[in-house]
């Protein structure tokens, strides 16, 4: 009984523990949607209200609201485009690993800028406005270059493959259609060999006639009456006279 007791228990324990695990990841993953989307929402605001500066402030602090709308959509679409290859290219690690170096002196320049924003010495603003202009121009310059690099490497990729598919599709597109093809002609046979040539460059055959049969023969000629034999003599017969020449 105290074993049952104990099993029970033990399994009470457990889906206690399961349950508090599945929570305690339930709530992360929900902490973490919020995060994102309020991220991604406070990006946006920010977006538009640079946007809004560089038609509304003209001169120096639009230039320096259209400084930070350049490298913040410069760095977002590399930083996409690296995180979106990354999945499908191994390589595009060290890429990304440069891009996160990169990614900490723009996030260093952004906020510089930020500062610069409410700063209420105009001379000083315009004073460090050119090195401002020049960090920014390096940084996304560098940040296109990755970008660029990485989708031209996807392009190549997907046109490979979509290369070699389509011999393999014309292969078997041929293969389904083999009786439309054409016999090949087929070849003369080749010539006999002539003859040897005899002595004297005369050909001789051999002779080939059939012999004469016994039926094709000439056969000995017989007389056409036979002779009359000799007549016996008899003692009582009379000897004739003979002739008389008078």
């Amino acid at each position: 009984m105290e074993a049952v007791v104990a099993i029970v228990a033990l399994i009470f324990v457990l889906f206690v523990v399961l349950g508090t695990y599945a929570t305690v990841k339930a709530v992360g993953a929900a902490k973490r949607g919020v995060d994102r989307t309020v991220a991604q929402a406070r990006r946006t605001v920010e977006d538009s209200t640079l946007r809004a500066k560089t038609f509304a402030q003209p001169g120096v602090f639009g230039e320096l609201a259209q400084l930070r709308l350049s490298l913040r959509t410069s760095m977002r679409a590399t930083q996409d485009a690296l995180h979106a290859g990354v999945a499908e290219d191994e390589s595009l690690k060290e890429s990304l690993a440069l891009f996160q170096r990169l990614s900490a002196h723009g996030h260093e320049l952004d906020a510089d800028m930020k500062r610069l924003e409410r700063e209420p010495n105009r001379a000083r603003l315009v004073e460090q406005l050119p090195e401002l202009r020049e960090r920014t121009e390096q940084i996304t310059k560098s940040a296109d270059a990755l970008r660029s690099a990485a989708r031209d490497r996807a392009r190549r990729f997907a046109g490979d493959d979509l290369d070699s598919l389509s011999q393999q599709i014309d292969m078997e597109a041929g293969a389904l259609r083999h009786w439309t093809k054409e016999p090949a002609p087929a070849q003369p046979p080749p010539p006999w060999p002539e003859a040897p040539a005899a002595p004297g460059d005369q050909q001789t055959w051999p002779d080939t006639a059939p012999s004469r049969t016994a039926e094709e023969e000439p056969t000995p000629t017989r007389p056409a009456i036979t002779p009359p034999a000799a007549r016996p003599t008899y003692p009582w017969e009379k000897k004739p006279r003979p002739e008389s020449t008078t």
